[in-house]
């Protein structure tokens, strides 16, 4: 790493009239965002000079569609976020050093690069296990480079009869495990805990999973970890048996990368994050963070709508077009994205509080199970498996905190849900539905986008970002373009 000068630029602050220098670090999905965001209130940048330091080789990309990589139904070029004019990216360029007295940031390259305001979203890394004997065929999947080293891994188990190991049972070891499978490859999940997706699951929704899970060809080992790795043959378990396998994929959960706001003095969570308020502001007032390396009391780690939503209150604040905005938190819902399994955690799903009203279906010959969790007439969280329109449904109550029928049963399995909760199809959602969560699109922004001008999928994706973060919702918009066409065939007129 080059530590000396190459380049110095003085700090302090832009003269009066001059826009404000922003200095980004990190450009993942919540940093792009960032940059969109800002762009979109300060189309000329006249009011914000936008710097991007990313230490990765090449420009932003969606990492949550990865194991579409491992799958083959993705390329790593079709992952590219959209460049964005008038943002000046320095790729393969790391920030090394934080001056927050001088406001400058000493980067790889050897520059000292000053700021106005600077932003943190530096996202998150995994967290690696001691394993001993692990060499370069143990791979976590956080960036492309991971994929293309699994990919290969996974071509030569194909070739040889051999297996990819999957340690972790969580939502992207599952997602990861099911893009192998679907490959053609012999997979296998091995999970220390009782049952798959404890964070999100209970024992019953987890014996359910796992049997939806091995159903798609991967097997499923519960209740013991990973001893020792030894290259060529597999991997040791805690109880003493060993898989057979060409490598593993390590998915053991991720910890926010915050090592230069420790090393500068920023105040963290008790988690790692850098601490932010509501403004999303850390303990420096000129230093702000998003994303997963931000700690936010509201948001939940490893999603990437409160970064994606964090990012638009920051540009609006920044920017000066929304002073006032104020980022309180996100509704939690996680959907698992593995083919032949329709899963839907939200809330807090996992509760048994006697306070509450909890409804449960358990039909484990069909991998049905749901779990209902009302407080008062409002769903506060639930859990949903092999029932999707019931999954629909709920959490549209979920999201607009609107009160449950009275059937609660008929709720539970997806056949009491009025106009004003969701219903089956297009037409019969209300146009404050929610039909892309990720970035929070509604029915009513689909078809304001169809009568501007945008007449497919495609168009409308590229109009409202729908079905553009973790991809779940695009047959959904495709279903919206169908519909649309049916109702309103004329040729729409473009602005």
């Amino acid at each position: 790493m080059n530590t000396g000068f190459s380049r110095v630029v003085e700090g302090g602050s832009s003269p009066p009239g001059q826009a404000r220098r922003v200095v980004l670090i990190g450009h993942g999905m919540a940093g792009h965002r960032f940059c969109e965001e800002t762009r979109r209130r300060d189309p000329d940048g006249s009011r914000i000079a936008l710097t991007v330091l990313s230490a990765e080789p090449r420009p932003a990309y969606n990492r949550i569609l990865l194991p579409n990589v491992l799958a083959g139904v993705m390329s790593e070029d079709e992952l590219s976020l959209e460049e964005i004019a008038g943002v000046e990216v320095r790729t393969a360029t790391a920030a090394v050093v934080l001056d927050l007295d001088g406001r400058t940031v000493l980067t790889s390259a050897g520059d000292v690069i000053a700021y106005d305001d600077l932003v943190l979203a530096t996202g998150a890394v995994p967290r690696i296990p001691e394993i001993p004997g692990a060499d370069r065929s143990v791979v976590p999947l956080r960036t492309a480079g991971d994929a293309r080293r699994l990919t290969a891994l996974a071509q030569k188990a194909r070739r040889t009869h051999g297996r990819i190991v999957v340690l972790g049972g969580g939502v992207l070891g599952l997602e990861a495990a099911r893009a192998l499978a679907a490959r053609g490859t012999a997979v296998t999940v091995v999970h220390p805990g009782t049952h798959l997706m404890e964070r999100q699951l209970d024992p019953a929704a987890g014996r359910v999973l796992a049997a939806a899970v091995r159903r798609t060809g991967v097997d499923v080992e519960l209740g013991a970890g990973a001893s020792a790795w030894e290259p060529g043959r597999g991997l040791w378990l805690t109880d003493g048996r060993l898989i057979r396998a060409t490598g593993m994929l390590l998915s053991t959960g991720t910890a926010p990368e915050a090592g230069l706001a420790r090393d500068a003095g920023l105040r963290l969570t008790e988690c790692g994050a850098v601490a932010v308020d509501d403004t999303l502001t850390t303990s420096d007032p000129r230093v702000h963070a998003i994303g997963d390396c931000a700690g936010h009391p509201g948001a939940a780690a490893g999603l990437v709508q409160p970064g994606w939503e964090q990012a638009a209150t920051l540009a609006g604040r920044l920017t000066g077009a929304s002073p006032r905005d104020r980022y309180r938190g996100s509704t939690v819902v996680t959907r698992l994205k593995a083919a032949g399994i329709e899963l839907t955690c939200l809330g807090d799903g996992l509760s048994e509080d006697s306070d509450c009203e909890i409804l449960r279906f358990d039909d484990p010959a069909r991998e049905r199970y749901a779990k209902l969790v009302l407080a008062g007439d409002r769903v506060i969280g639930a859990l949903m498996i092999g029932l999707p329109d019931a999954a629909a449904g709920i959490t549209q109550l979920y999201d607009r905190d609107a009160p449950a029928p009275s059937d609660r049963l008929a709720l539970l399995l997806g056949r009491a849900l009025p106009p004003e909760a969701g219903g089956s199809g297009p037409g019969a959602l209300p146009d404050h539905a929610i039909v892309c969560r990720c970035n929070m699109v509604t029915k009513a922004a689909l078809r304001d986008a169809w009568y501007r001008g945008a007449t497919c999928a495609r168009e409308l994706s590229a109009a409202t970002r729908a079905a553009t973060g973790c991809g779940t919702c695009g047959g959904d918009v495709a279903a919206f373009a169908t519909w649309l066409a049916a109702v309103d065939p004329k040729e729409p007129a473009h602005s």
